[in-house]
């Protein structure tokens, strides 16, 4: 384990863990980085320099019921006020456009309760009317975040709808031209926008996805949103992983607080060297599976597989080692209980990447009208929650299928389900529970 303080912001830790030793003719190096930021976040503290952008969908479906509209509003509000003074912001009114809300002229507001009550004056001023092109709002949101001298750039996305205003392609397109310049937490509130559309955001974007089934909730959400961005004390952070001369990486994937895939989003950093990038950090821990495919090596034999290092930089910037650093390790050996026996964290993630794309194919299956194939892929996430104690998914599940045998996998899908429950069960389905060190 390797620590290293950043000044004025968290100290850094990697543990590694692994089962290092292969068998004869072994390739496949396993094992779980442990990432940690400590010390930074503090409620109390000055923070790192943020802005933030609000989009909030302000399209026709979001007077039915026009409750709905009221609650964005009372939740953006909610989210003015917990921003820190001297926070950039603005607020966005999405429809099948983007037009600025507050504070107008293509910039930032700084925060201050000056600033803060014209913002809340000019929510009251917010009415439903018009379509959804996601795609705008964020484009207008990186424009404006772009304008401001900070090292934390971050959005909140807010939508009731289904992307109508848009292709798929042009959304994809803006979410590419996005990526690494500002993160994004995005929200659906009822139940009549896609998930995949919003936890795609969400992805592309390195923030977090959840449904928000009651409107009456937003205020709550929005309010936890940004005392969450208000901590973040580091942005930009990637992991640096080297490998040797004959390596491969297989594939590099966060792996909780939820399970996301980053071996697509290696940038390169040197020779075989490559970053993975992981956004904004506060006060927390995040694990990460790798997989390395090393070269074959007799008995005895021994290696460095790779190196994992963390980096963080900012645009137009030198990038800062942060020092912090970890290795990973391959020894050969004749030793069967050595060479079988799976690391404890390895199993646990490895059932838990498993879990959520059971519950992801399982939902596929079953809109498809496949229902054997979707009790057969919901039963085995149900015995995977079982296993690895992730009670939260496992209520979940038990709202689409009825459990008859946890520890076998053996469910009956239900004949009625509130389309709430299900979309929540998607929505969260890459929410992971941590193994006990």
């Amino acid at each position: 384990m390797a620590n290293f303080a950043k000044p004025g912001g968290p100290r850094f830790s990697v543990d590694v863990y692994q089962n290092e030793y292969l068998p004869e003719g072994g390739r496949e190096v396993n094992a779980i980085v442990t990432v940690t930021a400590k010390g930074g976040g503090a409620p109390a503290g000055p923070g790192a320099p943020a802005a933030v952008v609000l989009m909030v969908d302000c399209s026709g479906s979001m007077d039915h019921p026009p409750t709905k509209m009221r609650n964005a509003r009372d939740a953006t509000a909610a989210a003015v006020d917990t921003l820190r003074d001297g926070t950039h912001f603005g607020i966005v009114d999405g429809t099948h456009v983007a037009r600025e809300v507050y504070p107008g002229g293509g910039r930032l507001a700084v925060a201050d309760p000056t600033t803060r009550a014209q913002a809340k004056q000019a929510l009251r001023r917010l009415r439903a009317g018009g379509g959804t092109a996601i795609g705008t709002w964020l484009r207008l949101a990186d424009r404006l975040l772009a304008g401001a001298d900070v090292s934390i750039r971050h959005g909140i996305l807010l939508t009731d709808g289904r992307n109508e205003h848009e292709s798929a392609a042009e959304l994809k397109d803006t979410l590419d031209a996005c990526a690494g310049r500002f993160t994004c937490d995005a929200r659906g509130v009822g139940t009549d926008w896609e998930v995949k559309e919003v936890t795609g955001v969400a992805s592309a974007l390195l923030g977090t996805a959840d449904i928000v089934a009651d409107p009456a909730r937003l205020t709550e959400d929005f309010t936890r949103i940004m005392e969450s961005t208000m901590g973040k004390e580091v942005a930009d952070v990637a992991l640096r992983v080297w490998t040797p001369v004959g390596t491969r990486i297989k594939f590099m994937k966060q792996v909780a607080p939820t399970v996301e895939e980053l071996t697509d989003r290696r940038t390169e950093a040197g020779p075989r060297a490559g970053d993975y990038p992981t956004g904004s950090w506060g006060d927390e821990s995040r694990d990460y599976h790798l997989c390395v495919e090393v070269p074959a090596a007799g008995l005895g034999q021994e290696m460095l597989a790779a190196r994992v290092s963390l980096v963080a930089a900012q645009p137009d910037r030198e990038v800062q080692n942060l020092g912090a650093q970890g290795l990973v390790r391959a020894v050969w050996t004749d030793d069967m209980a050595a060479s079988t026996s799976l690391n404890s964290q390895v199993a646990h993630y490895t059932g838990q990447a498993e879990l959520a794309q059971a519950i992801r194919e399982g939902l596929d299956l079953r809109k498809a009208g496949d229902m054997d194939g979707a009790t057969s892929k919901l039963g085995r996430a149900v015995q995977l929650a079982g296993v690895s104690g992730n009670a939260d998914t496992a209520k979940l599940l038990a709202k689409v299928v009825d459990v008859v045998d946890a520890p076998t996998g053996t469910v009956r899908l239900k004949a009625k389900v509130a389309e709430a429950d299900e979309m929540t069960l998607e929505t969260r389905s890459t929410k992971t529970v941590r193994v006990k060190k």
